[in-house]
C-alpha cells in the first residue's frame, strides 16, 4: 500500500491542543478505521512523551474484528500463519497497538465503572448504541491533550445519520406511534461544525467540510514562561504562606488550582474543629479535581488523629483517583508503605481488585474503610464519612448516611449522573435550613442524625442539634485546561450548563388567566438554528432548575420519541414582538394507548409488556383489564415551572389549558383549513436519491433554511387535538405533588408498593376523564374503587411508612373517583345486619364503656381496624354516619389502618399524648353513638305501631289519631275496659258451651227421674254416686240439651241467691 501524506491540519490540531492542555475530537468515517486509530495514537505519542498512555475502548458487544483476549489473539495469528494468509516477518501496526498498549475495554452498559478514572485516549465504537449519557460519561474521562475518537461506518453522506435507527429508539416506539425521527442525530452532526477542536475525517485521513476545526493553523510554541495567570499567582502565594504550617503546609503543595487549595483548607478547618457536627459539601462540574481534594483531605484527617474513616461511592472502582491522592498525601507527610500503612484490595471479581481498606499504624490504629452506600448501619463508630460522587447515589441512601460525625460530600451538579441538581436542590437545601436552625419546608423528611432520639415520619432519626454547613464550589478545571472547546461543545449539545435567563418582567408577573399555552414544533426546535437553539437551552434550564432528576438522555427522548409533544405557557405577547417569549411553564406530553386487544392478551399471558405506553400497560397489568389499553390517552411526562414564579398558579393554568385543548374547546371555528395546515406540515426529510448521489468529500451538511421550516410555536386554536379518552400522570409520590394533581381533578389508580431506588419515592399513577370522550367515565370510578380497597388493605404493610396525613390525602383523592360510579354501585350505609356481622354484643358494650371513660384504650384496640375500615370504606362516613375532623381522621387512619402506636402518632402529628387520647375518646364516642343509633333504629322498626282498638285494619294503616279519649277520666276508661272484657269473656264461654256434645247425656225418664236424683242429693245418705234409669221407651220424652242447660243455670242462680241472703243475715 503506497504511503500517503497526512493532512497537515490533523497533527496541527493535536499539537495545538497538547500545548494548551485541551482535548481533540476526531470523527472517523469509513470501514478501515484501525489504521486511523494507530496513526492518531502515534502522532499523539510523538508530541507528548509524558502523556497518560492508557486507552479506553467502549463498545456495544463486539470489537472491530479482533478480540481483547491476548491468548485468543495469539492463536488467531498462528492459524493465519499456518494457512499462509499472514507473513511471519510482517508486523501489523494495529496488532502491535492492541498488544503493547494499556487498553481498558468496557461495554457501554458497564461504563459506570470508569467514573473517576483518567485516560489519554477514548475510542467510541458502535454509534447506534451511543446515548447522550454514554457520550458524556466516556468523553469526560479524557485528560487535556488527549484524543477522543468516534467511529462511524462507511457511508456516502453524513446525512444518512438523519435516518439511522438508534438502539434507544426501540424504547420510543409504541403500537400506535412507531415512526421515529432521529432529530438528535441531525443536531449532533450539525453541532460538529461549531466545535473548534473537532475534525471529521474519512479512513484515508481526509478532512471533511463539516469539520469545525477545518481552519486550524498550527501555533508556534511560546518561549517565555512569564505569562502566569492571576489564579496561578494566587495559588503560589497560598502555598508559600502555609509552608511553615504543618500538616496542611505539606498537603497544600499537591493542589493544582486555587479552588482546590481553598477547598483543602476548608476541609482541614472542619477536621481541626473535631466537633463532629459539621458537613462540608463540595460541588463542581466534571474534571475539577473533587476526588483529588477529598483524597488529600483524608490524609489530613489521618494526620489529625482520626481513627475511623469511612468512604462510600457507587462502586469502589470510582475511588481510584481518590485513593491515589490519599497515598500522595501520605508521601507528603512522610508515611511509608508497608511501614506506616497497609493497603488491602478487594477479592471480589466485580470490583476489579479495587482498594477497599487502608490500615494506618504509625501512631495508633487508624482505618480508612470503603463501604457500600446501602451499608449505613456500619457507621456506628464513624468519626469521618466521605461520600464521593454523591449525585450518583440514590437520595434516600445519602440521607441515611448522614449522622453524628463529620461528613465530606462531593457531587457533580451537571453531567452524566442522571440526577441533575437533585443533591443541590434537595439535600443541600435541607442542610442549609438546618444550619440556620430552620424548619423543613416542603419536604417530608429531614437529614438523619442518630445522635438524637427524635424520629421522622419514615422512622429515621431527626436532628435536634444544628449542624454547620460549609459549601465549596470548584470552577477551574484540572483534568484539562480552562475553556476547553470539547467541553464547551458538549455542554451546548447536551444542555448541561443551561441556566435560566434573568426575568424580563419589569412590570410584574401576569395573571395566570392572561397567559396562553403554545405548542412547540420539535422539528424546528432541534434544527440547530440559533434562535431555536436559544429557546431549547431555556427549556432545558427550566427542566434542570425545577425537576429533581434530569439526565442527558431526556434530551434525546424529547427530540426523537414519536408520541411526545411539547407545550409552553408564556405571558401575553404583543403583536409584532421580535423576541422570544419568556417561558413560565413547560409541559411534556406522551400520547399513549390504542393497543390492540390481541397484543394485551398476548402480553398478559406471557407476563411481559412491551416498551412505551406506561399507563395502559400498568393499569392493564394491575386490574387484568384488556379493554383499558384500547382507549386513547395522554400522559403528562413533565410539567416544570420557572422557580422564580413558583406557587403562582402557572402550573395549574397550563394543565387547565392542556385539558381544554384535548377536550376540543380551542378548535378554530373557521371554515378554511389554512389556520392549521401551515402549522401541521412536517419538515422535508432526506430522500434516498439525495443520499445515493452524495459524496463525503463534497457533502454539504448545513442548517436547514428557516423558510422551509414550520413555525416554532403554534396556538392551540391552530392545532387539531388527538381524540383522547383520558389524561394521566405517573410521578414519584410526595405530598406537594399529590396535592397539585389532586386539585387538578386526577384520581389515583395505582401506587407502587416498593420505593424507587434513585429517589426513595413510590410511583403513583393518576387519571382523569375528558368531557369529549365517547366512553362512559364509570370505568375510572370502578378502578378508583378497587384501588381504594387495595390501598386500605396495604396501609398496614408496605404503606405503613407513609405519614398518617399523607395516607389520608391519598384516601381522599381516591374517594373523589367514587363519585363517577353509577347510583347502584355506590357504597351502602351500614345497617343493623351489617353491624351484627362486624361486632358482637360484647364488642359494642366495650365501645360504650370506653366512650364513657370506663376502660383503657388497649381494651378496644382490636376493634379499631374494623371501625377504620367501615369509616374509610364509606359505610359510616359523612352522610352515611359520622363526621370527623382532619386530625381525628388522621388519628383513626394511623391507629386503625396503619397499626401505629400512639407514641409514633404523637411525634408524627406533633400533638401531646393527653390531647391525642382525648381526641381518640371523641372519635370512639361518635362511633359508639352511631352504632347505638343503628340498634335503636332497628328496634323501633320491629315494634308494632301504636293504633286505636276500634280501628279497622285499613284505618290502622293511616296516620289519623283519635283525640276524643284524651279528655276522659282514667277510672271511666278502666271501667269501660273491664265491661268490654267481661262481655268478650261471656261470649267466648257461650261459644264453648254451644260446641259441647250434650245429647248423649240426656235423661230418658223425664221429670220424675230428675226429682229422684235431686232428692237423693239433698238427703246425702253416704253415697257419692247415683244412677238414673233410662230406657228406650222414654226417648220421645227426652229434653233437649238447651233446655236442660237453661234449667241448670237457673238452679245455680237460685242457689247463689240463697247463699247471699244467708250471708247478709249473718252479718246483721
Amino acid at each position: 500500500m503506497p504511503k500517503k501524506a497526512i493532512d497537515s491540519r490533523i497533527p496541527a490540531l493535536i499539537r495545538n491542543n497538547t500545548a494548551a492542555k485541551h482535548r481533540s475530537f476526531f470523527v472517523v468515517v469509513g470501514d478501515r478505521q484501525k489504521d486511523v486509530i494507530v496513526n492518531l495514537y502515534h502522532i499523539l505519542l510523538n508530541l507528548d512523551i509524558k502523556l497518560n498512555k492508557s486507552v479506553l475502548w467502549a463498545y456495544k458487544n463486539k470489537l472491530l474484528g479482533f478480540t481483547s483476549h491476548r491468548k485468543k489473539r495469539e492463536q488467531k495469528i498462528k492459524k493465519e500463519i499456518k494457512r499462509g494468509t499472514r507473513d511471519v516477518d510482517a508486523d501489523d501496526p494495529f496488532e502491535l497497538f492492541v498488544s503493547t498498549q494499556n487498553i481498558r475495554y468496557v461495554y457501554y452498559k458497564e461504563t459506570d465503572r470508569i467514573l473517576g478514572n483518567t485516560y489519554g485516549m477514548c475510542i467510541l465504537q458502535d454509534f447506534e448504541a451511543i446515548t447522550p449519557n454514554l457520550l458524556a460519561r466516556t468523553m469526560e474521562t479524557v485528560e487535556g491533550g488527549g484524543i477522543v475518537i468516534l467511529l462511524l461506518k462507511g457511508m456516502n453522506s453524513l446525512k444518512q445519520l438523519y435516518t439511522l435507527s438508534m438502539d434507544i429508539h426501540s424504547r420510543y416506539r409504541t403500537e400506535a406511534h412507531d415512526d421515529v425521527v432521529a432529530r438528535f442525530n441531525e443536531r449532533f452532526i450539525l453541532s460538529l461544525g461549531s466545535c473548534e477542536s473537532c475534525l471529521v475525517i474519512d479512513d484515508e485521513m481526509n478532512v471533511l467540510p463539516i469539520s469545525g476545526g477545518k481552519n486550524v493553523i498550527e501555533k508556534k510554541p511560546s518561549e517565555d514562561d512569564e505569562g502566569k495567570t492571576p489564579s496561578q499567582k494566587e495559588l503560589e502565594g497560598i502555598k508559600e504562606s502555609l509552608a511553615d504550617t504543618q500538616p496542611v503546609g505539606s498537603l497544600v503543595q499537591l493542589a493544582r488550582t486555587t479552588d482546590q487549595a481553598k477547598a483543602l483548607l476548608t476541609f482541614v478547618e472542619a477536621i481541626s474543629e473535631k466537633t463532629l457536627a459539621s458537613t462540608v459539601a463540595l460541588t463542581a462540574s466534571r474534571g475539577r479535581g473533587k476526588s483529588a481534594a477529598l483524597g488529600v483531605a483524608i490524609a489530613a484527617a489521618i494526620a489529625h488523629g482520626y481513627s475511623n474513616i469511612f468512604i462510600t461511592s457507587p462502586s469502589p472502582e470510582n475511588l481510584k483517583t481518590l485513593f491515589e491522592f490519599v497515598f500522595k498525601g501520605f508521601d507528603a507527610l512522610g508515611y511509608l508503605d508497608h511501614v506506616d500503612y497497609t493497603i488491602i484490595q478487594s477479592t471480589n471479581p466485580d470490583f476489579n481488585k479495587a482498594i477497599v481498606r487502608v490500615n494506618v499504624h504509625r501512631q495508633h490504629r487508624q482505618t480508612i474503610q470503603y463501604i457500600q452506600p446501602q451499608d449505613a448501619y456500619t457507621l456506628g463508630q464513624a468519626e469521618l464519612l466521605v461520600i464521593d460522587e454523591a449525585a450518583a447515589i440514590p437520595l434516600p441512601l445519602v440521607r441515611k448516611l448522614m449522622g453524628p460525625y463529620l461528613v465530606f460530600m462531593a457531587s457533580t451538579i451537571n453531567g452524566y449522573e442522571g440526577t441533575g441538581r437533585s443533591l443541590s436542590l434537595k439535600l443541600i437545601q435541607q442542610l442549609r435550613e438546618q444550619s440556620r436552625g430552620g424548619k423543613k419546608s416542603d419536604s417530608d423528611q429531614q437529614i438523619t442524625n442518630r445522635s438524637s432520639t427524635d424520629k421522622t415520619s419514615d422512622g429515621s432519626s431527626n436532628t435536634l442539634a444544628t449542624r454547620s454547613l460549609r459549601e465549596i464550589t470548584l470552577s477551574e478545571p484540572i483534568r484539562y485546561a480552562p475553556n476547553d472547546p470539547v467541553e464547551k461543545w458538549m455542554n451546548r449539545l447536551l444542555c448541561l450548563d443551561a441556566t435560566l435567563p434573568r426575568s424580563s418582567s419589569v412590570h410584574g408577573t401576569p395573571h395566570p388567566s392572561q397567559c396562553q399555552l403554545l405548542q412547540v414544533n420539535r422539528d424546528t426546535l432541534f434544527s440547530f438554528h440559533p434562535v431555536s437553539e436559544k429557546f431549547l437551552q431555556n427549556m432545558m434550564a427550566l427542566y434542570v432548575a425545577s425537576h429533581y432528576k434530569n439526565s442527558p438522555n431526556d434530551l434525546q427522548l424529547m427530540s426523537d420519541a414519536p408520541a411526545h409533544q411539547l407545550f409552553v405557557l408564556v405571558p401575553p405577547v404583543p403583536e409584532g414582538a421580535n423576541r422570544l417569549p419568556e417561558i413560565l411553564c413547560v409541559v411534556q406530553v406522551a400520547l399513549e394507548g390504542q393497543i390492540s386487544r390481541e397484543s394485551v392478551m398476548r402480553s398478559l399471558s406471557r407476563g411481559k409488556r412491551e416498551g412505551g405506553d406506561l399507563i395502559p400497560w400498568v393499569v392493564s397489568t394491575q386490574f387484568l383489564d384488556e379493554e383499558f389499553a384500547g382507549l386513547s390517552g395522554a400522559r403528562v411526562v413533565r410539567i416544570a415551572t420557572n422557580p422564580d414564579y413558583g406557587n403562582m398558579g402557572y402550573g395549574s393554568r397550563a394543565l387547565e389549558l392542556l385539558t381544554e385543548f384535548y377536550e376540543g374547546k380551542h378548535i378554530s371555528l373557521s371554515e378554511g383549513e389554512n389556520a392549521t395546515s401551515s402549522h401541521e406540515k412536517e419538515m422535508v426529510r432526506v430522500t434516498d436519491a439525495e443520499l445515493e448521489s452524495a459524496s463525503l468529500l463534497q457533502d454539504n451538511v448545513q442548517i436547514r433554511d428557516i423558510r422551509t421550516m414550520p413555525p416554532l410555536f403554534a396556538r392551540l386554536s391552530e392545532r387539531r387535538p388527538h381524540p383522547l379518552d383520558y389524561l394521566g400522570v405517573s410521578y414519584g409520590l410526595t405530598q406537594p405533588l399529590h396535592k397539585f394533581w389532586k386539585r387538578a381533578g386526577y384520581v389515583p389508580v395505582y401506587l407502587r408498593q416498593t420505593a424507587n431506588e434513585l429517589t426513595g419515592e413510590h410511583t403513583a399513577v393518576m387519571l382523569r376523564t375528558l368531557e369529549s370522550s365517547a366512553s362512559d367515565p364509570a370505568w375510572l370510578g370502578a378502578f378508583a374503587k378497587d384501588f381504594h380497597r387495595r390501598f386500605r388493605a396495604l396501609l398496614g404493610y408496605q404503606f405503613r411508612a407513609f405519614g398518617a396525613v399523607q395516607a389520608l390525602a391519598i384516601d381522599e383523592s381516591a374517594s373523589q373517583g367514587l363519585s363517577l360510579l353509577e347510583a347502584t354501585e355506590q357504597v351502602r350505609a351500614l345497617d343493623k345486619k351489617g353491624l351484627d356481622e362486624c361486632f358482637s354484643p360484647f364488642d359494642l358494650k366495650r365501645l360504650d364503656s370506653y366512650a364513657d371513660n370506663m376502660l383503657d384504650y388497649h381494651v378496644i384496640l382490636d376493634l379499631l381496624p374494623s371501625i377504620a375500615e367501615l369509616y374509610f370504606g364509606g359505610r359510616i362516613r359523612n352522610e352515611n354516619g359520622i363526621r370527623l375532623s382532619g386530625v381525628q381522621q388522621a388519628l383513626l387512619c394511623g391507629v386503625g389502618l396503619q397499626r401505629k402506636v400512639l407514641d409514633d402518632l404523637e411525634k408524627e402529628l406533633g400533638i401531646a399524648m393527653s390531647q391525642l387520647l382525648a381526641m381518640f375518646v371523641k372519635v370512639i364516642r361518635k362511633v359508639a353513638m352511631h352504632f347505638r343509633g343503628l340498634q335503636e333504629g332497628a328496634i323501633v322498626q320491629e315494634m308494632p305501631s301504636v293504633e286505636g282498638g276500634k280501628k279497622s285494619g285499613e284505618e290502622a294503616n293511616g296516620n289519623e289519631v283519635d283525640m276524643e279519649n284524651v279528655g276522659r277520666d282514667l277510672a271511666a276508661e278502666l271501667e269501660e275496659g273491664g265491661e268490654e272484657f267481661d262481655a268478650e269473656e261471656r261470649a267466648r264461654q257461650r261459644r264453648m258451651i254451644d260446641e259441647l256434645p250434650l245429647e248423649k247425656y240426656a235423661i230418658a225418664n223425664g221429670d220424675a227421674g230428675w226429682e229422684e236424683a235431686e232428692k237423693a242429693v239433698r238427703e246425702g245418705k253416704g253415697r257419692s254416686t247415683f244412677s238414673v234409669k233410662s230406657g228406650k221407651d222414654g226417648e220421645k220424652g227426652k229434653r233437649k240439651a238447651g233446655e236442660a242447660l237453661a234449667e241448670a243455670q237457673k238452679e245455680a242462680e237460685n242457689v247463689s241467691g240463697k247463699k247471699s241472703k244467708k250471708a247478709k243475715k249473718g252479718k246483721a
